[in-house]
């Protein structure tokens, strides 16, 4: 049975889920108009019914509309559909329509291979300032770069993703949604974003400074046990560099990546383009920045001291601070008497213990400050919606929920959703969950019993493939004097299809020979039926031969040739049909008279031997 996919904007067929967000699924579509496949962004209904979010959704979303660069995914169309909603009346469904990539986010690189090479994690680098460069250009600030939003094409291209949505979720002037939420991601944020303050494309610089870092080492440039430990590291602690993690970097590599990374972005590279030409001049060996050289001068020095041991007894470093930090004020004055000197040196002693309590009370401010400010944005970075990862594949749902900064915990059972895929969850999509928590999922082994799918029509490949996905075998193929496939089809399956079996169950495949059994039960039928039932039950070609027949009603069929016997599919059988007989026209002679001869006149006799008769 078909099922009519759903249809978007009057031309975009709806396909199976390849994907789903935070805030948005994504499925495979077809452009009916075009012919082409497209990938179909649909927000969730929770969202739509927002006003404020779908506003500005509908403005960003033709925005990003504009945004036309090999390195950003496409956007084609935007639009909206009324869905029904369970919660009240239909509401809006906003929706946008983007190029499909073929390949594999960066994320899943990293998972699956790794720090990337210096040389290779420099261009995915540049692919994603060029698409930086571009959308600065136009206006567009991501805000939620990493590398779950980059792509990498089969052939190694980068392509950006997710501009318009991350675009709507605030506007210019903001970071915080209306639940106060930070937007972004905990390990990308930049300290000014960490702070809800007015970001610009220098946050987009940060975030890809730490993608950078990523690459270099396999890990973010900050962690720890909760999103807000992470967002205070990127406030206020330095980073490390990234060859104390891998030497294979280091340098002015080092360097580059230490600049991006600077709190305060005046103190970053002023645009993509700047950060880009720096990682051109490293990949080829040249000089970089003055501005990088500087920065990461003072970064690198403040990440090093961070990483000396801890100890019992001071290092040769210490020591030499604790002897250039003396003052001689502290020694007793040349010729001074002995009592004036420990005089002096009680009150110098008084001195420092006051600086000392003032300095303890400043600190103590400070971090009460600190708390309460970040004990604001607990609500904001702690929580986060379950997403929907039944339909998934096991690897896809760890995935989804690593993106959300959940742990997956995955039992099995048998079921009847497709082997290999969620089937439940708990809890379900959409609750609010803190981040770090587990969300249990079972995936399906497939069922105990199956249907037997309906393969008629295929070839014996394809029928094997299709029971073998429903996890059932073929012990064997029959053919069979059927016509209705063409030679080499499926004409059937025993058990038959639609018939629930145990899973693994083997099936018999039913294969049309090529040929036909003549019925034999055609004679005494009208010509018209025969050769109608002979062309389209049996596929032959009836072939009329009339025969005379005094006793059978004219266009009855007197025989049927090879009746009973096995011929091949489209053969030409001789049927001897009934007619009237032709009349016989009898022959009658006539005689005819011959005709009469003519009356003649006498002469008249002479009396006289001769002479002249009288009148």
């Amino acid at each position: 049975m078909s099922i009519t996919p759903r249809v978007v904007g009057g031309r975009y067929e709806v396909g199976r889920l390849i994907g789903r967000g935070g805030m948005a699924d994504v499925y495979l579509g077809h452009d009916t108009r075009l012919g082409r496949t497209v990938a179909i962004k649909m927000l969730r209904p929770d969202l739509a019914r927002d006003p404020n979010f779908l506003t500005r959704f509908r403005r960003e979303a033709q925005s990003a509309a504009g945004l036309n660069h090999p390195a950003i995914v496409a956007i084609y169309d935007s639009g909206e559909d009324d869905v029904d909603s369970p919660h009240g009346p239909n509401v809006p469904l906003a929706y946008i329509v983007m190029e499909h990539v073929d390949g594999t986010t960066l994320r899943d690189r990293l998972v699956r291979d790794g720090p990337l090479e210096p040389s290779e994690a420099i261009r995915i680098t540049e692919g994603i300032l060029d698409a930086l460069s571009y959308s600065h250009r136009m206006g567009i600030v991501h805000r939620d770069i990493k590398p779950g939003n980059v792509m990498l094409t089969e052939n190694g291209s980068v392509k950006v993703m997710d501009f318009g949505i991350a675009r709507a979720v605030a506007d210019s002037a903001a970071t915080m949604t209306a639940t106060q939420a930070v937007v972004g991601t905990a390990q990308y944020l930049s300290p000014e974003q960490a702070q809800g303050q007015t970001v610009d494309a220098r946050t987009d610089l940060y975030s890809t400074g730490c993608v950078l870092y990523e690459l270099l080492t396999g890990r973010t440039p900050f962690t720890g046990d909760s999103p807000v430990a992470i967002a205070y590291q990127h406030v206020g602690e330095q980073p490390q560099p990234p060859s104390i993690w891998n030497a294979d970097g280091g340098g002015d590599l080092d360097a580059v990546t230490l600049h991006a990374l600077a709190k305060e972005p005046d103190s970053r590279y002023p645009d993509a383009t700047a950060f880009r030409r720096d990682l051109e001049n490293v990949r080829q060996g040249r000089p970089i920045s003055a501005a990088a050289r500087g920065a990461a001068a003072g970064l690198g020095a403040a990440a090093l001291t961070q990483t000396l041991p801890e100890a019992s007894t001071p290092t040769e470093v210490q020591t030499v601070l604790e002897d250039t930090t003396r003052s001689t004020a502290d020694l007793p004055a040349v010729g001074q008497p002995e009592e004036e000197a420990q005089a002096e040196g009680k009150r110098r002693g008084r001195r420092a213990a006051l600086i000392t309590v003032l300095a303890i009370i400043a600190l103590a401010a400070i971090g009460w400050g600190a708390m309460t400010w970040f004990g604001n944005l607990k609500p904001a970075v702690v929580s986060t919606t379950v997403p929907g990862i039944t339909g998934l594949t096991a690897q896809q749902a760890e995935a989804a929920l690593t993106q959300r900064h959940l742990k997956g915990a995955a039992t099995d059972a048998a079921d009847q959703s497709e082997k290999g895929t969620v089937f439940k969850q708990e809890p379900a999509e959409g609750k609010t969950v803190d981040e770090g928590s587990t969300v249990n999922y079972v995936v399906s082994t497939g069922p105990d019993t199956v249907a037997v799918p309906d393969v008629k029509g295929l070839t014996q490949e394809l029928a094997t493939q299709a029971l073998k996905d429903r996890g059932l075998s073929v012990s064997g193929t029959k053919d069979v004097d059927d016509p209705s496939q063409d030679k080499g089809k499926v004409v059937s399956t025993s058990p038959a299809a639609g018939q629930t079996v145990d899973t693994g169950s083997a099936v018999t495949l039913n294969l049309a020979s090529g040929k036909v059994e003549v019925p034999d039960d055609l004679v005494g039928q009208q010509w018209t039926i025969v050769s109608t039932s002979l062309a389209n039950d049996y596929h032959l070609v009836a072939v009329p031969v009339d025969v005379d027949s005094k006793d059978k009603t004219p266009g009855e069929v007197l025989s049927v040739e090879h009746a009973g016997e096995v011929v091949k599919v489209g053969s030409s059988i001789k049927v001897k049909v009934a007619q009237r007989p032709i009349p016989t026209v009898t022959a009658t002679q006539t005689v005819t008279a011959p005709p009469s001869p003519e009356p003649t006149t006498p002469k008249p006799t002479s009396t006289d031997g001769g002479g002249e008769g009288n009148d």
